[in-house]
């Protein structure tokens, strides 16, 4: 809890900080894993990903005890442990809850070790950024210790209304230094950036295997 509650200001930033800007006219982030058992491997290509289940969630520790169906109140309690950012470090548990819909990707390439995952605020409202509002570091190194060991970010926002439920076509956006994907799905908007040393079809075969996040919680 002191590590997570120390790295509350600690954002998926860096050199992916304005990843999910360059999208903005497209439309408007420790315990041990929950299994024992070997991850099983899954091939694309020459690559491998690995179950998103059978890696460390660095902030599984945190955790406020709010009812499942109180997504304002997850919020709400998330924010009162910020440390003067708007990134705020939670867990899996209280982004399920803060964001019923939420999907994530069942599989992350096999030489990710450590996810980190926040939620992220409007500072002045005291509520979820509408561009931004949750995002996920994937780490292939204990997250914080080496800026280089953070191979993808995935950053999930609201969308205007009238976005159907249905994921829509995945579209590549042009950024520096990697390879950046956008859709909606399921009321939200998502954007996944994967640094160039992530092969082309190991990050598409990230976006497609996203599941509601409720169905990867420890159990």
């Amino acid at each position: 809890m002191a590590l997570a509650l120390t790295l509350s200001g600690c954002g998926e930033t860096g050199p992916f900080e304005r990843v999910g800007e360059v999208s903005a006219a497209w439309v408007t982030a420790a315990t041990l894993p929950t299994t024992t058992a070997p991850p099983v491997v899954a091939e694309v290509g020459d690559e491998g990903l690995i179950g998103a289940s059978d890696i460390i969630w660095a902030n599984d520790d945190i955790g406020t005890a709010i009812p499942a169906d109180d997504p304002q109140g997850m919020i709400a309690s998330v924010w009162t442990r910020q440390l003067g950012s708007r990134f705020v470090q939670a867990s899996r548990v209280e982004i399920a809850i803060a964001l019923p819909t939420i999907r994530f990707p069942e599989a992350v390439p096999e030489d990710v070790s450590w996810v980190t995952s926040q939620l992220v605020y409007d500072p002045t409202l005291e509520v979820l950024d509408a561009d931004t509002s949750a995002a996920f570091g994937f780490w292939t190194v204990e997250p914080y210790t080496a800026e280089s060991g953070r191979v993808a970010v995935l950053r999930v926002g609201g969308v205007p209304d009238g976005i159907g439920a249905a994921k829509s076509d995945v579209v590549p956006i042009i950024v520096p230094d990697g390879l950046s994907l956008g859709w909606t799905e399921a009321g939200l908007r998502y954007e996944l950036f994967c640094q160039a040393s992530i092969a082309e079809a190991v990050c598409n075969a990230l976006a497609d295997s996203f599941v509601p996040l409720s169905e990867l919680l420890p159990r």
